[in-house]
């Protein structure tokens, strides 16, 4: 990692784990292995600030410890990079298996507990649903009734949410990351 980390993907360590080099790694992962509109590619960083932001919405009464789960959802990608869900399929437990280990890393280096608990889990799911429909219909060229095919029927989100949708130069998303993870560490 650039912090001079070094990262064991097999048995990794919360102590090898930073928030600049997860915040790094996450801006400049692409979703939609960069298949979006724009000038910048919509990053994993991002997505994951739509998912909190989304998931804060549609559950208010959430903690901050809950939220900030909900920003590192995906944080696992900044060393595995973003794969669709049909290859991690293919892949089967062992991809599962690392990402859950390095999920439970960075959970227990902020504080957190190593797996999110089973509602909070399925909660977050719900706003990634979401954010994937939001991204497919506005980023990724899918049709609505294709998108609701695959992502079924989205909530409705204030426009402050929605806004999140627009892609950032990677500088922007990293810095933008950094900024909400400190927030909610803070409220925690």
């Amino acid at each position: 990692m650039l912090s001079g980390r070094r990262l064991d993907l097999l048995d990794p360590s919360p102590l090898d784990v930073e928030i600049e080099d997860i915040a790094h790694g996450l801006a400049r992962v692409a979703r939609w292995n960069g298949q979006t509109r724009g000038a910048h590619s919509f990053s994993v960083a991002q997505h994951s600030l739509l998912v909190e932001a989304i998931a804060a919405h549609l559950n208010p009464d959430w903690p901050a410890g809950w939220r900030l789960m909900a920003l590192l959802h995906d944080a696992p990608e900044y060393v595995i990079g973003d794969m669709i869900s049909p290859f991690k399929a293919v892949m089967g437990d062992a991809y599962k298996g690392v990402e859950t280990r390095l999920l439970a890393a960075i959970h227990l280096r902020f504080g957190l507990p190593p797996a999110p608990p089973a509602l909070q889990k399925r909660k977050t799911k719900q706003a990634d649903m979401i954010a994937a429909f939001l991204e497919a219909t506005e980023l990724a060229g899918f049709a609505r009734e294709e998108a609701l095919r695959f992502f079924g029927r989205p909530q409705p989100l204030p426009r402050p949410v929605l806004a999140l949708v627009e892609p950032l130069p990677t500088q922007a998303a990293e810095a933008a990351f950094i900024a909400r993870f400190e927030a909610l560490s803070a409220a925690a």
